[in-house]
């Protein structure tokens, strides 16, 4: 049976592999830049935590919207 190049590249395990290993790289980068502000002014853990949590789960939302829409 013949497969078209595009369809054995790209196919939707391949999508939810790329939108998890985006996910979880934006987590890492907004958990860094969150534990750098922490340390910048400590005084502010409150609001950073919080900006941080809509953060992390905005990026997770992105590999969920890629498993759900990919299959």
């Amino acid at each position: 049976m013949y497969m078209p190049i595009a369809e054995l590249v790209f196919n939707a395990k391949f999508a939810v592999a790329i939108a998890g290993a985006g996910a979880a790289i934006g987590i890492g980068l907004i958990g860094f830049a969150g534990a750098n502000a922490v340390g910048r002014n400590p005084g502010a853990f409150g609001k950073i935590l919080v900006i941080s949590i809509l953060g992390m789960a905005l990026a997770e939302a992105i590999a969920f919207y890629a498993i759900f829409l990919g299959n």
